[in-house]
C-alpha cells in the first residue's frame, strides 16, 4: 500500500490564497482609486480620471454582455446617452430654478416658449431623474432585446441592428435643437444636487463618487460571473442549441445580461455630467460606442479587471494622442481594435498566459521520454517507450502480464 503525500497545488492547500486573490485585488484598487489618486493628482488629472471611470463603468457591462455572453454590444452610446441626458435634464432645471428661471438657458436662446415641453417636467424631481438614469436604458434595450433574441438575431446582424439604433438616437437628438440644445447638447451646467461644480472640493466629491460606484459594480459583476446564471451566459455562448435542449431559454439569459449592460451604460452616463460638465450627441454616437467596445477588447474583454484598466488605458491614450494627432486618432484606434482581436483575442489580461503555453510549448520534456497510462474497469496499461527500452505491464482482474524487450 502506497501513500501519497498532497502537492501545493490542490485544492486542500490553497484555498486561503485562492479566498484572498480576488478581495486583495479589490482592495488595492480601492485604496488607488480612493487614497492614492486624490492625494498624488491634481484638479484637472483627478476631473480626467473621474470621465475614465465613466468609461470604465460602461466596460464593465461590455465584459458581462460581451465576454461572457458573447453578445457583440455596438451601441453602449445609446444607453450611455439616455442615462445622460436624464441627469442633464434634472441639473440645467435644478439651475435655471436657482436663477429663478422656468425653462432652461437653451430654450431662452431658441425661443420655444413659456412653457417648459411635458416630458421635461418629471425630470425636475431629484428622484424620478435619478430612477431615469438606470430604468429607461434598461427599458429600451429590454424592449428591443426581447425582438431581437426572440428572433434568434445574432453575431454580425445584432451588432448592426446595435449600431443603427445608435445612429439614430444621435440624430434624432441633433435635429430637436429647440429641446435637447441640437448638436451642442446639454451644456454649462453649474450644479449636482445643491452643490457647485466649480468648487475643486465638490469635483472631488463627485470623483469618489464615481470611483465607489466602479468598485461596488465591479463586485455586482464579479458575483454574477461566479453564480449560476454566470455559468449559463458562458455556455449559452459557448453553445446555445445545447442549453435550449437543456431546458433554458437562451433568450432569456442573453436579455439579463444585455439589459444589466445597459443600466451600468446609462448609469456611467449619469455620472459622466457632473464630472465633465455636458452631454452631446458627439458622445453617444457610433464612434463612442465602438470606443466602449475597442476599450474592453483590448484590455481584455472577459476579464473583468482587464476590461476596466483597458477603458481607462484607451480613453487616456484618447487624451493624448488626438492632441498630437487629430486627423489620424480614429484610424489608430481603429489599428488598436484589429491588432486586439486578430492576434491577442484575450486582450492584455491574457497576454501572461499567452507567454508561458508559448514557453511549455517550445520547451522540450527531458529525455524524449514518453509515459502514456490508460486506466479502465478491468485493468492497467501502462507503455514507456522513445529511450530505447520498452516495458509493457498490463494488470488485470485474474493477473498479471509484463513484457520486456530491447529495440
Amino acid at each position: 500500500m502506497t501513500t501519497s503525500t498532497p502537492s501545493a497545488a490542490t485544492p486542500a492547500a490553497m484555498p486561503l490564497a485562492a479566498r484572498l486573490r480576488v478581495p486583495g485585488a479589490f482592495a488595492l484598487g480601492a485604496v488607488l482609486l480612493l487614497g492614492v489618486a486624490p492625494l498624488a493628482l491634481s484638479d484637472f488629472r483627478l476631473s480626467l480620471l473621474a470621465k475614465y471611470l465613466c468609461y470604465a463603468i460602461v466596460a464593465v457591462g461590455v465584459s458581462l454582455a460581451w465576454g461572457r455572453g458573447g453578445l457583440m454590444v455596438l451601441g453602449q452610446g445609446v444607453f450611455f446617452g439616455l442615462g445622460g441626458y436624464a441627469m442633464a435634464m434634472h441639473l440645467k432645471l435644478a439651475d435655471a430654478a436657482a436663477t429663478g428661471e422656468t425653462l432652461p438657458d437653451f430654450m431662452q436662446l431658441y425661443g420655444t416658449g413659456d412653457a417648459l415641453p411635458w416630458w421635461w417636467r418629471p425630470f425636475a424631481n431629484p428622484v424620478f431623474a435619478l430612477l431615469m438614469t438606470v430604468l429607461l436604458p434598461m427599458a429600451v434595450a429590454a424592449l428591443l432585446g426581447f425582438f431581437v433574441f426572440q428572433r434568434r438575431v445574432k453575431g454580425a446582424y445584432f451588432a448592426i441592428l446595435s449600431q443603427a439604433l445608435a445612429a439614430a438616437l444621435s440624430i434624432w437628438l441633433v435635429g430637436q435643437q429647440a429641446t435637447t440644445g441640437g448638436t451642442n447638447g446639454l451644456t454649462d451646467i453649474q450644479g449636482f444636487f445643491g452643490y457647485s461644480l466649480d468648487d475643486p472640493v465638490n469635483q472631488r466629491m463627485v470623483y469618489l463618487v464615481i470611483a465607489v460606484v466602479l468598485l461596488l459594480l465591479m463586485i455586482a459583476a464579479r458575483q454574477l460571473f461566479v453564480s449560476r446564471y454566470g455559468e449559463v451566459l458562458v455556455a449559452v455562448r459557448d453553445s446555445e442549441e445545447r442549453v435550449r435542449f437543456l431546458g433554458y431559454n437562451p433568450a432569456t439569459v442573453k436579455l439579463v445580461a444585455y439589459v444589466v449592460a445597459a443600466g451600468m451604460a446609462g448609469l456611467a452616463g449619469a455620472l459622466f455630467v457632473p464630472a465633465v460638465g455636458i452631454i452631446s450627441p458627439a458622445l453617444i454616437g457610433i464612434v463612442p460606442s465602438i470606443g466602449f467596445v475597442i476599450g474592453a477588447a483590448v484590455g481584455g474583454r472577459a476579464s473583468l479587471v482587464g476590461a476596466v484598466l483597458g477603458a481607462i488605458a484607451v480613453a487616456w491614450a484618447q487624451s493624448t494622442l488626438s492632441d498630437a494627432f487629430p486627423a489620424a486618432w480614429t484610424y489608430l484606434q481603429g489599428l488598436l481594435f484589429v491588432l486586439a482581436v486578430g492576434f491577442l483575442p484575450g486582450g492584455l489580461a491574457s497576454l501572461l498566459t499567452v507567454v508561458r503555453r508559448r514557453r511549455r510549448t517550445a520547451t522540450p520534456t527531458p529525455g524524449e521520454t514518453g509515459i502514456r497510462t490508460t486506466a479502465g474497469d478491468t485493468g492497467t496499461v501502462a507503455a514507456i517507450g522513445d529511450a530505447g527500452t520498452g516495458t509493457l505491464t498490463t494488470t488485470g482482474e485474474t493477473g498479471s502480464r509484463t513484457t520486456g524487450g530491447t529495440t
